[in-house]
């Protein structure tokens, strides 16, 4: 049985096998056939891809320009224009210098092939090698991430082309290249190309930058001058050896690096040309000789974002945010001693005036007698207290919501790991809200804020308003003791506050248009980078600052201002080293901000020397400065407020209360401070500081002779005066005080009081609403002092004294009473007859029947 059922078993196993088999013989052939499918599409899209890359290609060649020789030769010159519209500038002529092949230096030509086209004289006007490469860098990190332009092409794009990086333009550029390679002489096309380039400081073509650099013709530049002008074409701008002479040292050491690598110049020779300063052999920058060269030197500088673009040749208009009136003020204040008594030549001013909406910059001073923006726009300094608002208050009302009167203690306190920190006057103002602290520019405070804060936040706050800082921040940053920030800066992160938080970077471009009529819009886009809450709080703390604080100079009537004053500090070996007196510093900065304006002003010197520090007489000037300009720009305009947001509430506070409570009934408006909450945070607790009723003010007893009447009346807070009543108690010759008066008034009358009696007075303030809720006594003393020797005598028993009569209507006499606050009784008489001179009835008779004679 078992046989046969293993027999069974195994046919019927068979028999699946062989239907399985027949089963994976049609699956392999379908996989074939499938596969031959695929390679047959991928094969058939890849000569459909040739055919429709190679007539797309066609139809870009065919759309291509044509060689222009004018083109190649003569330089489109570039119109600039003011936000009006109106022209204010054309560039690209006034300063160039054509050259031939024969007066380029050997030693130039190297460096420039070394680092542009080492192989210029092999290709045949695009280099298939370079391509490879960039097509393999195009592919990992994305297309126009890597070019491969070689020498003739950077002509064929400076002469013909865009700067877009597209596929057209590649081909059209790679197109004319070789077109141009097979029409011209290699000497040629590089004479073209050093013609052509823009050197920066408005220096075009080669020879026109040797002399604005050196001061000498092509064939005298050495090694180290030729490997400088090799380098700056890259980035003009950002290699200016006048702003920033590290850089462009650090980029010709890149080109003389090249030029040993390629053999054109020895290691001996390189370590030499290295171990020059790019500051040994430049010369003086001429000074300023056309209007608007600061805002154009930014200009230039911005326009640098326009990748493979020689703006000053390309024939493209420039469409910028220039305010000619402003700008021409700015150098007015700047360059004549008009408006601000400047101390020296030396003493310098960098500024700016931005849009606070959209980041426009309206005009630049880049410095007293300059020609750049540089101490507007690229200087980078301490930024002193400025930076208290961007590191420590801003923050903390972002992500803790503190409100406008959080309290923090000024008292002796230091960096967590580093030495104590002093205050601007050396003293301590104890507990106090950061409202007062920013005002008063406290730097305790503003270190005790940025340690709750932490580091990451300050920083990461900072860094959305545009401020560039390490990837790791420290404490001395909450008191601005960084490298450091220009005035460019501060006015775009001081604008946000004034723009309900949104930042926009400061810019002098709205848009580029190349002849064609092609347009590259360069307006920045706007970042919401706070709370509204944040900036509308920062901004009233630092208006603040100008109503009462530090920059109470820098205010201009009827213009709703918000600022920041800041200083730093020499360090001890600087001081000695130049011999600073005290009180000598080397910064002194004012920002601020309207609605509708933002301007930032530094002022200080170039650099440490002997002589160059600000004094007290001139530490004002950074004011003085924003203070004019503000006036001019906002003159006949109408001047708005900032707006509240909704996110806010306003709310009174009992001063000192912390945590924060509101003013009862009874607390003195003296003692009330009405600050910002973040809606929801705002104070619900009631104070009982005050729930004593205040005593009344201003207490005056009056004696009419004439009239023989008293006249007693006093002051109360008018908030108060429907829930109080008030008591008079009256006491007669140092009688004890018995009740007389009560009611709302606050003038009592007493009419015919006795002669030559002492009167005293005692008003008690009485809550309606709680009876046994009444006021300190107020005391007031007063004596009827004329005698009538006519009048009847009516001694009286101070024990038990005679009540007067009931008061009369109000009247008016001299003050002679002390209206204190004294509880002691009035001095007693000599006698005991009523009255304080001590006269017996013996003597009064005598004196009677003396007169009657």
């Amino acid at each position: 049985m078992s046989e046969n059922y293993r027999t069974r078993q195994e046919r019927r196993a068979l028999k699946e096998n062989k239907t399985e088999k027949k089963v994976n013989v049609k699956s392999k052939s379908s996989a074939r056939k499938l596969f031959k499918r695929i390679v047959f599409i991928i094969f058939m899209i890849g000569v459909i891809g040739v055919v429709a890359g190679g007539i797309t290609a066609v139809a870009f060649i065919l759309d291509a320009p044509k060689l222009d020789a004018a083109a190649l030769e003569i330089p489109q010159s570039t119109k600039v224009y003011d936000r009006d519209k109106n022209l204010i500038a054309e560039l690209g002529n006034e300063k160039r210098t054509n050259i031939t092949y024969d007066e380029i230096p050997k030693v130039l030509e190297d460096a420039v092939l070394a680092t542009e086209d080492v192989r210029f004289y092999d290709h045949f006007g695009i280099d298939l090698f370079r391509i490879g490469g960039a097509i393999i860098a195009n592919v990992k990190n994305g297309f126009g991430s890597q070019g491969a332009s070689t020498i003739t092409q950077q002509v064929v794009k400076l002469s013909f082309l865009s700067p877009e990086k597209t596929v057209k333009r590649k081909v059209q550029e790679q197109w004319l290249a070789i077109q141009l390679d097979a029409k011209y002489s290699k000497q040629q096309i590089l004479t073209m190309y050093l013609n052509k380039i823009n050197y920066g400081n408005r220096a075009y073509g080669v020879a026109k930058a040797a002399e604005t650099y050196f001061g000498k013709d092509l064939k005298d530049l050495e090694l180290p001058e030729a490997a400088l002008l090799a380098g700056l074409p890259q980035r003009p701008s950002g290699y200016d050896p006048y702003k920033y002479p590290d850089l462009a040292e650090k980029r010709r050491n890149t080109v003389l690096s090249y030029m040993e690598m390629h053999g054109k110049i020895t290691k001996e020779q390189a370590n030499a040309a290295r171990a020059t300063h790019v500051t040994d052999y430049i010369v003086k920058k001429e000074e300023k000789t056309n209007p608007h060269d600061a805002f154009i030197d930014q200009v230039l500088e911005e326009i640098e974002q326009v990748k493979d673009l020689d703006v000053l040749s390309s024939g493209v208009s420039i469409y910028t945010t220039l305010d000619p009136n402003a700008q021409k003020f700015v150098e007015k204040v700047l360059d004549t001693n008009e408006y601000i008594n400047y101390p020296d030549d030396r003493f310098q001013v960098g500024l700016v005036v931005q849009d606070t909406k959209t980041g426009e910059l309206l005009a630049i001073g880049g410095g007293r007698h300059q020609s750049t923006s540089y101490f507007a726009t690229d200087m980078k300094r301490q930024p002193g207290s400025t930076a208290k608002p961007i590191f420590d208050y801003g923050p903390a009302i972002e992500h803790l919501q503190w409100s406008t009167y959080h309290q923090i203690v000024d008292e002796p306190h230091g960096y967590t790991n580093g030495p104590a920190v002093k205050n601007w006057d050396g003293g301590y103002k104890g507990q106090m809200s950061i409202r007062d602290a920013l005002a008063d520019s406290r730097n305790i405070p503003a270190l005790k804020t940025f340690q709750e804060i932490g580091p990451s936040k300050s920083r990461e706050f900072a860094a959305k308003l545009g401020v560039r800082v390490e990837d790791r921040i420290n404490e001395a940053y909450s008191i601005g003791g960084f490298n450091g920030m220009s005035p460019m800066d501060q006015a775009g992160a001081y604008s946000a506050f004034g723009n309900n938080g949104i930042y926009t970077k400061p810019h002098t471009i709205r848009k580029v248009v190349f002849p064609d009529g092609r347009e590259i819009d360069m307006q920045p886009e706007q970042e919401v980078v706070m709370k509204d809450y944040t900036a509308f709080m920062v901004t009233d703390m630092l208006k603040s600052v100008v109503k009462s604080g530090t920059g109470r100079s820098a205010n201009v009537s009827g213009v709703h201002i918000a600022g920041k004053t800041g200083s730093t500090n020499f360090d001890d070996e600087t001081k000695k080293k130049y011999d600073i007196p005290k009180g000598g510093i080397p910064d002194v900065w004012f920002t601020g901000y309207s609605p509708d304006y933002t301007i930032s002003v530094w002022t200080g010197y170039s650099e440490h020397g002997k002589g160059n520090y600000i004094s007290s007489k001139s530490s004002g000037i950074a004011k003085q400065v924003f203070k004019v300009v503000m006036s001019e720009i906002t003159k006949g305009e109408k001047q708005r407020d900032f707006t509240v947001p909704n996110s806010v509430v306003k709310s009174p506070v009992v001063k000192g209360s912390n945590p924060p409570k509101l003013p009862s009934v009874f607390t003195p408006s003296d003692q009330v401070v009405y600050e910002y909450f973040v809606k929801g945070t705002e104070p619900t607790e009631t104070s009982d500081q005050f729930d004593t009723i205040p005593p009344v003010q201003n207490v005056e007893v009056n004696y009419d002779n004439e009239a023989n009447k008293i006249v007693l009346k006093w002051q109360y807070d008018e908030k108060l005066l429907e829930r109080v009543s008030f008591v008079v108690n009256t006491a007669i010759n140092n009688s004890n005080f018995i009740p007389y008066w009560s009611g709302k008034e606050m003038t009592v009358t007493i009419t015919d009081p006795y002669p030559e009696s002492s009167y005293g007075f005692e008003i008690v303030v009485v809550d309606d609403t709680n009876g046994e809720n009444v006021s300190e006594p107020v005391v007031a003393n007063i004596e009827t002092s004329i005698f009538d020797p006519l009048a009847p005598v009516n001694p009286t028993d101070p024990e038990n004294p005679t009540e007067p009569t009931e008061p009369g209507s109000p009247s008016n006499g001299n003050n002679n009473g002390n209206g204190q606050n004294n509880n002691k009784k009035p001095n007693p008489g000599n006698g005991d007859t009523g009255n304080n001179n001590g006269i017996s009835e013996e003597d009064i008779e005598e004196l009677i029947n003396l007169i009657r004679q």
